[in-house]
């Protein structure tokens, strides 16, 4: 079976600033690329990926779609970071039973992104 969702974008305002939070708080990097003159900061992803995008046309949002980014094994750690890169927790770690623990941030750039991990 094909995953329904194959990419994702989170539209930003400033991406060194957005790419900075994201790789603090997920203790990776993403690569920057730029596709047809629009800005890129990707995910590194084994399946769904994608990517930190600057557009004139889309604006950051806290109220549309929740993405969640997966944080197995890393949850804690992640939140630990969220502040100290600039972000907020809007969603405590919570405990979803079989398929594992939940949090929500919102990032510097006011988009609301889910953190996932399973149970371990």
């Amino acid at each position: 079976m094909r995953n329904t969702i194959n990419w994702f974008e989170l539209f930003v305002a400033e991406l060194p600033r957005a790419q900075a939070f994201y790789e603090q708080m997920l203790a990776t990097k993403l690569r920057a690329e730029n596709f047809n003159g629009v800005p890129h900061a990707i995910f590194d992803a084994d399946g769904v990926a994608g990517a930190l995008v600057l557009r004139k046309d889309r604006k950051p949002s806290a109220d549309g779609a929740l993405v969640y980014v997966n944080c197995n094994g890393t949850l804690d750690a992640a939140l630990a970071r969220v502040e100290k890169a600039g972000g907020k927790i809007v969603m405590p770690k919570t405990d979803i039973g079989p398929p594992g623990f939940i949090a929500v941030v919102v990032d510097t750039e006011g988009n609301a992104v889910g953190l996932h991990s399973e149970r371990q």
